[in-house]
């Protein structure tokens, strides 16, 4: 009995300390800017599109400053997680805002960050993609990849939902916009 005790308490000082390790991807400045347009979702959509860019660009210039390069692909790692969350959240948002009644300025606004999602997830796109090719042409990119891989591909796949989803919307806005169509 004892020893099941110990078993039990071990196992929830592991979780505490788990929860604990579990970073915030935003900085405070950047949640304090969040809460600012809480209520106005194409500016909330273009935060996050910014900080998601933040991430990318932070990823570039380790990779390109030879000073940075002791534990680089941990920090490559962290930074790719950081930017999964941050897509996690625009999804989050996306439904938010599209299962709430707007009125016809905010549903401008809005389908207008739809289409500021969809053009940045491109350009995220792009560069994560350049970010995997390098593993093929750069030595030590590849060796730096063994901490990142993982992370880079749910990243990956976490740009392709969130342009999925935005472009859904923003089609269902589109044929919401149309009206109902006469039947000749």
């Amino acid at each position: 009995m004892k020893q099941a005790r110990k078993i039990l308490i071990m196992v929830l000082l592991l979780t505490m300390v788990a929860a604990a390790r579990k970073r915030d991807p935003l900085t405070e400045a950047e949640t304090d800017q969040l809460r600012e347009y809480a209520m106005e979702p194409q500016k909330r959509l273009k935060l996050y599109v910014k900080f998601a860019e933040t991430r990318l660009l932070a990823i570039e210039q380790l990779r390109s400053d030879p000073k940075a390069a002791d534990g680089r692909g941990k920090k490559i790692h962290d930074l790719l997680e950081d930017f999964t969350a941050i897509l996690d959240e625009i999804n989050d948002n996306l439904d938010t805002y599209e299962g709430r009644p707007l009125n016809k300025d905010d549903r401008k606004d809005f389908h207008k960050g739809l289409k500021e999602v969809i053009e940045a997830n491109e350009k995220f796109d792009l560069k994560l993609r350049t970010l995997k090719d390098a593993e093929n042409s750069e030595p030590l990119a590849k060796k730096e990849a063994a901490d990142y891989q993982f992370v880079l591909a749910d990243a990956q796949d976490a740009i392709k939902s969130s342009s999925e989803m935005a472009r859904e919307y923003l089609n269902q806005k589109d044929n919401d916009a149309e009206g109902p169509k006469k039947k000749n």
